[in-house]
């Protein structure tokens, strides 16, 4: 008799999980991760880096245009990002400057004692962790790879539909990279260098 029992009380809860795995079955492809590559003509990454040492006031701040080479975003329950840039296509784009200006900037950049891009020629980002906090905010944990190091940052994104902004902020000297001084130290480049990015995605690709 109370096996008979323990048998009735125990097939309404079996019922339910068989509605509830037919239930997953049937919208597994609502649940399925999707790869969504990233639209490289609509998207914009820029990097500013602002002056300081005692006669700021006569150096210029520079504006900085990082096109990406590849990127894709992945959602679903492991989603993920990954960025990739040609680090000799930087550009600097410094509004107020003269194209001589610009272009003596540009070099330095490029140059041995700043990005060093005939030695370390890719920047990569890889997001190691996704956390939404809440239905339109996003927190990247990741690594960043540049100037032949790699290093963890974190990332907080304003996501619209297929749209993602934000902005970090990482020191230059913990990827090796001395800030540029000039006239004695008197004018320089501050360690921290804002990034500033507005990522645009493509639709959606089902991951397999």
């Amino acid at each position: 008799m109370m096996k008979s029992l323990a048998t009735v009380v125990a097939l309404p809860r079996l019922f339910e999980l068989l509605l509830v795995g037919c239930w997953v079955v049937a919208t597994g492809a609502q649940v399925r991760a999707e790869s969504h590559e990233i639209d490289r003509e609509r998207s914009t990454v820029t990097i500013r880096v602002s002056k300081a040492g005692m006669f700021r006031a006569f150096g210029d701040d520079h504006e900085v245009r990082a096109p990406l080479t590849s990127g894709s975003v992945e959602d679903g329950p492991q989603a993920s990002v990954r960025l990739a840039f040609n680090a000799a296509q930087l550009r600097v784009v410094d509004p107020g400057a003269s194209p001589d200006d610009r272009q003596q900037v540009q070099s330095r950049m490029l140059g041995p004692d700043v990005l060093d891009v005939a030695r370390f020629p890719e920047i990569r980002f890889e997001s190691t962790d996704v956390r939404r906090t809440d239905s339109d905010h996003l927190s990247l944990n990741g690594a960043l790879t540049l100037h032949g190091q790699t290093h963890p940052v974190v990332v907080s994104v304003a996501r619209d539909r297929d749209r993602y902004r934000g902005t970090a902020t990482v020191k230059q000297t913990a990827f090796g990279i001395k800030p540029v001084t000039v006239a004695a130290g008197t004018v320089k480049v501050k360690d921290e260098v804002t990034i500033e990015f507005d990522i645009v995605t493509r639709a959606a690709k089902p991951v397999h």
